[in-house]
């Protein structure tokens, strides 16, 4: 099918801001090329260019109007990656590059695989996930709810690998995206206060 594209006015051309797939910080990107390219079905396509000097990512972008439809590179979550072991930070960086790829079930079965380099890194052992996840317990210091929710992080990477018994309706986006969130609040927790408080500390008058 041939898809007639016409130019669209460089004044007139949409302001599109997005998490930058490069450096993951927030921005208006600047335009790349005279004109963003418009199809019959009022669809338009352009290049852009992140505007952090150390970053410069350049990006494709599909929008209607400046609303976002897709972007190649695709925009990544962000989170803090401060202190976190390389294991874990491989598995949740593979799992949130799955997402933005909208490969739902590997992202679900990478937050799992976190789960697992977690309990590796703190040495709790068992025959099974859900052992060592009970291990897991006496080794780190969470609230109630983050320690009942690693359980449910494991039955969303269950989910996601096996189709013998389903816990979830569906893994899908948001399954995944709460996934995620919940994963960096538990690595936030255990890798990242004890370092901010130390750097609270550090401020302080010798007394």
């Amino acid at each position: 099918m041939l898809i007639k594209m016409l130019n669209v006015s460089a004044s007139t051309t949409p302001i599109i801001s997005i998490r930058c797939p490069g450096c993951r910080q927030r921005a208006i990107l600047e335009q790349v090329g005279q004109h963003d390219f418009s199809s019959h079905d009022g669809i338009l396509l352009g290049q852009r260019r992140c505007p952090n000097l150390d970053c410069r990512t350049h990006v494709f972008v599909v929008h209607r109007n400046g609303t976002v439809l897709a972007t190649y590179p695709s925009e990544l979550i962000d989170f803090d990656s401060t202190n976190i072991p390389a294991g874990i930070l491989k598995c949740l960086e593979e799992a949130i590059t799955c997402h933005s790829a909208q490969c739902f079930t590997a992202a679900a079965i990478m937050v799992r695989k976190s789960l697992e380099e977690l309990c590796l890194d703190r040495g709790a052992e068992g025959d099974n996930l859900k052992q060592r996840i009970h291990n897991l317990r006496n080794r780190i210091i969470l609230p109630p709810e983050l320690l009942e929710g690693l359980d449910d992080l494991r039955l969303l990477g269950n989910d996601a690998a096996h189709i013998e018994s389903q816990e979830f309706n569906q893994i899908g986006q948001e399954e995944v995206e709460i996934g995620i969130e919940f994963t960096k609040e538990v690595l936030k927790a255990v890798y990242q206060y004890s370092a901010l408080l130390n750097r609270l500390r550090s401020l302080k008058r010798d007394s």
